[in-house]
């Protein structure tokens, strides 16, 4: 699975921002596609998930904020969106897209990785 990421930028405190990940690839029924994050001096942090099997899930800091979404309406080619709402400074970091047969929290168990974007959140 090849992932890319984008859709980062400058936002103040209080606004909205959506990220894309084009997912490509043979099989991708298959995967769940998950969004990381990883602010500076700090470990990859699980954001959210989207499994054909089990639905949404969400990380702690994150949820009631952000809202993921798949479109696999393309067998070939798979397109991951995360709506970023009522973004915080604390929300500033590089965010990646990753996929694999399960939605783990932890950023480990994943293969796949798409090149991060970057999301800055500053007045």
């Amino acid at each position: 699975v090849q992932l890319q990421a984008s859709g980062g930028g400058s936002v103040q405190p209080g606004g909205s921002l959506t990220l894309s990940c084009v997912a490509s690839g043979r099989a991708l029924g298959r995967y769940v596609l998950t969004w990381f994050r990883q602010a500076p001096g700090k470990d990859r942090e699980f954001v959210a998930c989207v499994s054909n099997r089990d639905g949404t899930h969400y990380g702690d800091p994150v949820r009631g904020r952000f809202t993921v979404s798949r479109d696999n309406r393309d067998s070939a080619k798979n397109t991951l969106s995360l709506q970023m709402d009522s973004l915080k400074p604390e929300d500033t970091a590089l965010y990646y897209c990753a996929s694999d047969v399960a939605c783990h929290r932890s950023a480990g168990w994943y293969d796949h990785w798409g090149r991060g974007t970057l999301v800055t959140v500053s007045s």
